[in-house]
């Protein structure tokens, strides 16, 4: 009878400590989407002046949160992860807009994005001959 009993504690325990997660997701709203459906998609952009991560210090930096919805410091949250999306997260396959007039002056800059699209892994890093250039660039991305 006592080994029973201690059976019944065991498994009713077990069975709480099982199931009690479970039962959090039942408490949602209808209209509530799960936020551990999205993948995680955010970013930390960085700008600077010159060529080497080494030397050149960050002037200008900026998250871009895009899953579950555009958020952040980015300037133009929306159209970035927009752009972003097109392009299925790929930074080299953002283009130069072909409208875009620049100078013709070598004052590069460093641009730096770290974070994760889609759940992976992102470290991005290129250099640009001058500001004009670096946001002709990948649209709204790099604007900032």
């Amino acid at each position: 009878m006592r080994n029973t009993a201690r059976w019944a504690i065991t498994l009713g325990l077990t069975a709480t400590a099982v199931c009690a997660p479970l039962s959090g997701a039942a408490l949602a709203a209808p209209g509530d989407a799960p936020s551990a459906l999205y993948a995680p998609s955010a970013l930390v952009l960085t700008v600077g002046k010159g060529v080497s991560a080494t030397t050149a210090a960050p002037e200008r930096a900026v998250t871009l949160t895009c899953a579950p919805g555009p958020s952040g410091t980015h300037p133009a949250a929306g159209s970035a992860c927009a752009d972003l999306a097109a392009v299925g997260g790929d930074l080299n396959a953002l283009t130069r807009g072909e409208d875009v007039m620049c100078p013709m002056v070598y004052d590069p800059v460093l641009l730096t994005v770290d974070g994760v699209w889609q759940g992976k892994r992102v470290s991005y890093e290129r250099v640009f001959s001058n500001e004009c250039e670096m946001n002709a660039h990948g649209s709204s991305v790099f604007a900032f």
